[in-house]
């Protein structure tokens, strides 16, 4: 008996516990590198992700101190010093002693500070849409909704 050798075939091999692009963290990221270009498109680089947060819950809280900012746009305190240093060095922002304690300082927006916040404002809708373009409005709602529960 004469058998024709057949030749192996290589199996495929197993398929591994972890695959990173099924990842959250993995695909939060991905998602994050879009919108952050999505950003860098609608507002340029004279601003940072960052410093718009700071500027736009100025716009919506007014004065408070950098501390009370800081846990608003959830930034750690060395996050929101370096934000707001920055972001009076521009003179869109300035600190002042508070009326109510003296040993307490606060943020607030300058006129030049209001005026940018006010002319970003419509660029950061466009943004939000832009970014959430590829759901309809039923899966948009979803997401907003079951990220908000991971926070």
């Amino acid at each position: 008996m004469n058998r024709a050798i057949s030749p192996k075939r290589n199996p495929k091999p197993p398929r591994p516990a972890y695959v990173l692009e099924e990842q959250i963290g993995f695909i939060l990221r991905q998602v994050w590198q879009r919108h952050a270009i999505i950003f860098a498109k609608e507002v340029g680089i004279n601003l940072t992700p960052t410093q718009w947060a700071a500027l736009a819950k100025l716009t919506e809280t007014g004065p408070c101190s950098q501390n009370q900012l800081g846990r608003l746009t959830a930034m750690d305190v060395a996050t929101i010093k370096g934000v707001i240093d920055r972001l009076t060095a521009r003179g869109l922002t300035e600190i002042s002693a508070d009326p109510e304690d003296g040993r307490r300082l606060l943020v607030s927006l300058t006129r030049a500070g209001q005026q940018l916040a006010e002319k970003t404002a419509p660029n950061a809708l466009a943004i939000t849409r832009e970014t959430l373009a590829p759901l309809d409005a039923n899966e948009r709602e979803t997401l907003v909704t079951l990220l908000s529960k991971l926070r």
